[in-house]
């Protein structure tokens, strides 16, 4: 594709499109949501997250770097209460049964958040699971989801391996080179940030909705949603830092900083889905239901009426139908 004069008046109208459709499906309302199922289940979230990495690397040097990204990210105090949560939710000791259920437990909470965002990005989509496989559609959904849980584990790997190597070399380079090397060094990291954040993005975009897209417009939304969050974790940084959220609190301030992040990083997740739906249909990409999936078609009917009518499903009396209330005059939307 040709990045000429009429390709960037095409990308505005993509983001203009975006905010709309972002506005009209109550994508705010669907973040505070997440919000809300993220303060329960992070804990198990990250417990399994470093079980996994456990496997090849050593728990203390992976705490360092999970909680090191909190600090930087929710501040000392919230990254140390979700230390804490970690250490009461870890599973250690107790009877084999016991730990079946812990573990149980542990993987729907930690599947909880993945299963929100999924249904919020069907929604987004106009997707929906077809009723008849919806048991067997359900199991998938927490296959996907711990799958999801794997792959962060895995992503988490390989910034520790980078990690080392960087230091390694940063070690050898600032004997040669004292100025540069820090300057290098974050600069890196910085890079290596957004490339995992790219690809992490890229994955929900890919697998968690129930669609088939091309991985060129995943590509593309991931890129962007990745480029909004690196902007969005300074400012929601400085916001929190000097708006001092979790102080005025008390006691609790360190979960309202943890649901205020979250809120807004949920947003720019679902800004980078609208973005990605709109980028698609502008510049000839597609994006279809999958096989256990159907199209939703959303119509409103504005009615005028004297009294509600009962909602939902009314019962039938004496063998009588449920008609409609009279009286009620119809009117065009």
């Amino acid at each position: 594709m040709r990045l000429n004069k009429k390709y960037f008046k095409d990308l505005w109208q993509v983001l203009i499109g975006s905010g709309k459709a972002f506005s009209e499906d109550k994508a705010m309302k669907y973040s505070g949501s997440l919000a809300y199922s993220t303060v329960f289940a992070l804990s198990p979230l990250l417990v399994i997250v470093m079980s996994v990495a456990t496997i090849f690397f050593e728990k203390d040097a992976i705490q360092n770097k999970m909680f090191g990204e909190l600090n930087g990210l929710i501040g000392s105090d919230a990254a140390l209460q979700v230390q804490q949560l970690i250490e009461k939710n870890s599973i250690s000791g107790g009877s084999t049964i016991s730990l079946i259920i812990s573990i149980v437990v542990l993987i729907i909470g930690a599947t909880a958040v993945f299963t929100e965002i999924q249904d919020t990005l069907n929604i987004i989509w106009r997707v929906r699971p077809k009723p008849k496989k919806g048991l067997q559609k359900m199991l998938i959904n927490r296959v996907l989801s711990f799958s999801m849980i794997i792959s962060l584990g895995f992503l988490l790997i390989v910034s520790l391996i980078i990690n080392g190597v960087v230091a390694a070399l940063s070690a050898r380079l600032s004997h040669y080179f004292p100025d540069i090397t820090v300057i290098l060094v974050q600069a890196f990291n910085i890079v290596l940030t957004f490339v995992i954040i790219t690809v992490l993005f890229g994955i929900i975009f890919k697998f968690l909705p129930d669609v088939r897209i091309s991985w060129k417009d995943v590509r593309v939304g991931a890129i962007a949603t990745a480029v909004l969050f690196m902007i969005g974790r300074f400012l929601i940084g400085f916001y929190l830092q000097m708006a001092g959220t979790g102080s005025a609190y008390g006691a609790a301030g360190s979960i309202i900083v943890i649901l205020t992040w979250v809120y807004y990083t949920a947003a720019i997740l679902y800004f980078g889905a609208e973005f990605t739906q709109v980028y698609a249909e502008k510049f000839g990409g597609s994006i279809k239901p999958s096989a256990y999936a159907v199209h939703v078609v959303q119509t409103e009917e504005e009615v005028e009426v004297h009294e509600l009518p009962p909602q939902g499903h009314c019962a039938i009396e004496d063998g009588e139908d449920c008609d409609e209330e009279d009286g009620a005059e119809k009117v065009k939307a």
